[in-house]
């Protein structure tokens, strides 16, 4: 491994990790001293087939730098192939230090049209994937007192997005993970941290442009290098960030931003309880200015990209 850099001596796992945000980071951390283990089923965007050159590819561009890393094609969403690519880590480079989940698929369909198999094959991937890679690698980080998970969410989940019940859902239930295994495992040094990226990449390429603010929209979205993402993550997965944990990030293009976490916005106290009739007369009333408009992300990053 390299010995210098912000990762020098540290091996970090980045599924996904052949192609768009995940292969960005896994150059970027190879760059900064890290040994990476590449995982990337190599499926399409809807998750089927596999194919070996994505990861391959990505490993051949570290270790020709250089560098240390080795590809992995295991199925994230399956909890024994999951757990060879810690066990990859171990193997291959005596332990391991971050976890990058950052594998996914995309199976968009408006509610009323969504079929099981498209929900659970989502799921599957962006959600229990992250589980079944962090709970791998959680019995190391345990024994070693240290570690850190960086889960990638979504706006989509966070804020909202059309057609995206299966996806959002899995982005919003990320950061419920996150928050989780923050708070169970901050006693053994360990740190886990959301980063919700806009990045031009396979995910974002199936979007359709029917009206010219779509293709104006599409057209910010390509100047959001998968690239721009990888230091906050990488950061994220350093020594550097001893401190920051249970946390969401955003990264738009030169942007990093902080979200809040939901909090009580406002309490409303009735002395003799609440009934139907008196919730709809006197707390709707109160409470209305302090209800949220059903918004996508589009409403909210109004401003062009920075």
């Amino acid at each position: 491994m390299a010995n210098s850099g912000i990762l020098s001596n540290k091996v970090v796992v980045v599924t996904g990790g052949g192609r768009g945000i995940g292969r960005e980071v896994a150059l970027l951390s190879a760059r900064e001293g890290a040994a990476v283990i590449v995982n990337d089923l190599g499926g399409t965007l809807a998750g089927d087939g596999q194919d070996t050159t994505p990861a391959e590819e990505v490993v051949e561009l570290i270790t020709s730098g250089g560098g240390n890393a080795y590809a992995n094609f295991a199925n994230v969403a399956e909890f024994e192939t999951a757990k060879t690519i810690i066990d990859d880590a171990i193997k291959h480079f005596g332990r391991i230090d971050a976890v990058v989940n950052n594998a996914g698929i995309s199976r968009d369909t408006i509610f009323h049209k969504m079929t099981p198999e498209n929900w659970h094959s989502v799921i599957n991937v962006h959600l229990n994937g992250s589980f079944n890679v962090s709970r791998a690698a959680a019995t190391h980080f345990r024994e070693q007192n240290s570690g850190s998970f960086v889960h990638m969410t979504s706006t989509s989940g966070l804020i909202g997005n059309i057609g995206q019940s299966n996806y959002s859902s899995a982005k919003m239930a990320l950061v419920g993970l996150s928050n989780s295994i923050a708070l169970d495992m901050g006693r053994y040094g360990v740190r886990s941290n959301c980063v919700s990226p806009f990045a031009w990449s396979r995910m974002t390429d199936s979007i359709q442009t029917r009206s010219e603010g779509d293709k104006e929209r599409v057209k910010q979205l390509q100047s959001m290098t998968p690239d721009k993402v990888a230091p906050m993550v990488t950061f994220l997965c350093s020594d550097s960030a001893a401190e920051v944990s249970g946390e969401v990030f955003c990264v738009r293009k030169n942007e990093i931003l902080l979200f809040s976490k939901m909090r009580p916005v406002r309490s409303i106290h009735r002395q003799n309880g609440w009934t139907p009739e008196s919730i709809s007369n006197e707390l709707l009333p109160a409470l209305k200015p302090n209800l949220h408009p059903l918004q996508v992300s589009t409403d909210i990053f109004e401003w062009d990209p920075i």
